[in-house]
């Protein structure tokens, strides 16, 4: 088993919620609850890795968010 950290937002204009997982090419999905986001991740997230097998041992580590303020 190994954890993957998701980037998730909410979307006012769509009305969904939008994950990515960073670092893993094509892992992102939506969906209309959290419940149906979490299991569209997982879906795309196994799909990735499946197609991009050597690269599993390969994977980027967690570290953290930060959040930046700039006028607009």
């Amino acid at each position: 088993m190994k954890t993957f950290t998701a980037y998730v937002e909410w979307d006012p204009e769509t009305k969904l919620y939008v994950g990515i997982i960073p670092g893993i090419p094509g892992a992102h999905t939506q969906g209309a609850t959290l419940d149906e986001l979490n299991a569209n991740l997982k879906e795309v997230l196994s799909l990735c890795l499946e197609e991009n097998k050597e690269e599993v041992n390969y994977l980027p580590y967690f570290v953290g968010l930060q959040q930046i303020e700039i006028a607009v």
